[in-house]
């Protein structure tokens, strides 16, 4: 028996985008993608400076009201995970693929998805690691990379961000991913980041393609 041909991955760039529009944007494509209208599809954009909140643990009243203050917008999402923060220079990823046979088992997803950053971050001569218990990847003890995904008849949606150049400010203001204040670091404090691809979103196109065995087109 032949081996199932390999699958194509838009890869669309999309720049930077509010979150509500992003939203809607994943929701329509989900809807297609389901509908097998659109292939698989890999959304890579930056967002407006964003607290989104998971169906994790409950965003306590002190962090609710330090992020208000500072005039962030919270928003309710379908996510696992708890609160994480977005903004600009920060990559987002929105994975919108079909997990095949052999694919549908949602902790294999995101240890991959966490792989996929590793080898990111590898291209630029950095160890990025796991930790038992959690999700996302890490730089020695602090957090480089969230990961929330949701998945709806086998299609996957929400995906990953990579801080690379953005401010860690906000996230000194409350408990991200249910973590200490202070705990996050970006990709720019450890390596330089090249000047054509300055949020890494190629590179993570590439990696991504390779780990999931896709063929990405744009």
């Amino acid at each position: 028996m032949s081996a199932e041909p390999q699958r194509e991955l838009e890869v669309l760039h999309l720049g930077r985008v509010d979150y509500l529009t992003a939203h809607r944007l994943q929701q329509e494509r989900l809807a297609r993608r389901i509908a097998g209208e659109v292939p698989d599809g890999l959304l890579l954009l930056e967002h407006d400076e964003v607290v989104t909140l998971g169906r994790g643990e409950s965003i306590s009243a002190a962090d609710r009201s330090a992020l208000e203050a500072r005039g962030v917008e919270l928003i309710d999402v379908e996510r696992g995970g708890e609160a994480t923060w977005h903004g600009p220079g920060q990559l987002v990823a929105y994975p919108i693929i079909e997990l095949r046979e052999g694919e549908r088992d949602l902790h294999r997803y995101l240890r991959t998805l966490e792989q996929v950053v590793i080898d990111v971050l590898a291209g630029l001569g950095i160890e990025g690691s796991r930790k038992d218990g959690l999700t996302g990847v890490w730089i020695d003890e602090q957090k480089v990379s969230s990961i929330g995904v949701a998945v709806r008849r086998w299609t996957t949606w929400h995906g990953v961000s990579l801080d690379v150049s953005n401010s860690l400010e906000t996230f000194g203001a409350f408990h991200a991913c249910g973590l200490e204040p202070g705990i996050m670091t970006r990709v720019v404090d450890r390596a330089q980041v090249p000047t054509d691809d300055p949020l890494l979103a190629n590179a993570f196109a590439r990696a991504f393609a390779t780990r999931f065995g896709r063929r990405p087109v744009e």
